[in-house]
């Protein structure tokens, strides 16, 4: 594997352990989606003030438009998936919303924005998302021995379809806007893409700040109590996503991996976010979901790499 898909794994990582360390920090949705929208925009204002300025990276009015717009649903996202741990634990909200953000990504980068680009990659590609979502269900699969958190429930998985959807869109905007025309290919493909893809972090940061005080006062109601301990502690979480944040738009930006690659990689945080859930949150399971687990984990990696590799095997 090269050094480029290499890179595109680094964001597993970085937002598999997002739920378990927010977990960890504790709070309800609302401090735990500002805090982490705080640590995002400490990390924002670092790459602008150190590296976009310096560097002479445009860094106009569209680049704003573009970064405010995926923060903001970028927070629609992550509210409710703090929502769906709450509800349904992390071992099982994470590889839940992971399949769904599979399926919709690559689905949205192969149509949009037009990287499957003849049948046989639609046939190795849609196999390969069938294998991970599959990977996905058999990795979230209840037991009716448990009840509570670590159980699927129509609350929980509401809030993850609200969730995917946020999340569909914070991935898809920058690269759609560039490829509709928004963005001049001159500014999108500057510095191999990195530029754009970095020049649009601190702008992106602001909307997640603005799109979570919005979330926090009018949808979860948690105005009085934002500011509160874990709300600071939870930037710990921000940073962390930051790091798999800006790693994953490198790779988006890189003609040798691209949207669909980078985001499907992405998502095998879902390995960490199921592991994790287990063996450091103790979330409850028995011997049966661990063999489903360990089952869908191979699932997972095998239809990641395939659909990592798609142009070879097309």
């Amino acid at each position: 594997m090269n050094a480029a898909l290499l890179l595109a794994l680094l964001p597993a990582l970085f937002w598999g352990s997002t739920g378990i360390i927010s977990t960890k920090m504790g709070g309800n949705a609302a401090q735990q989606t500002l805090g982490m929208t705080f640590g995002a925009l400490l990390f924002g204002l670092g790459t602008m003030l150190f590296y976009v300025l310096p560097k002479g990276i445009y860094f106009g009015s569209r680049i704003w438009v573009v970064g405010v717009l995926s923060g903001l649903v970028w927070a629609v996202g992550t509210a409710f998936q703090f929502l769906g741990n709450k509800e349904m634990g992390v071992s099982i909200s994470m590889p839940l919303s992971t399949a769904g953000q599979i399926v919709m990504n690559a689905l949205l980068a192969a149509t949009l924005l037009g990287e499957w680009e003849n049948g046989k990659m639609w046939l190795i590609g849609l196999v390969s998302i069938a294998v991970v979502v599959l990977g996905a269900t058999f990795i979230s699969m209840p037991d009716k021995r448990l009840d509570g958190v670590g159980t699927v429930t129509p609350k929980g998985m509401l809030y993850i379809v609200i969730s995917t959807i946020g999340y569909m869109f914070y991935f898809i905007l920058p690269n759609y806007l560039a490829k509709l025309g928004y963005i001049s290919p001159q500014i999108k493909e500057a510095g191999r893409g990195v530029d754009y893809m970095t020049a649009i972090v601190a702008p992106q940061a602001i909307g997640q700040v603005l799109g979570a005080f919005i979330i926090a006062i009018f949808v979860l109601k948690s105005g009085s109590i934002m500011f509160e301990k874990p709300t600071w502690k939870n930037m710990a979480t921000g940073l962390a996503w930051a790091l798999g944040n800006i790693f994953m738009f490198i790779s988006t930006a890189d003609p040798a991996v691209g949207q669909t690659i980078a985001t499907t990689f992405s998502q095998l945080g879902i390995i960490v976010s199921a592991f994790g859930g287990v063996y450091i949150l103790h979330e409850r399971k028995t011997h049966r979901q661990m063999i489903y687990i360990l089952l869908g984990t191979i699932l997972v990696i095998v239809g990641a790499i395939i659909i990592g590799n798609i142009h070879q095997f097309a």
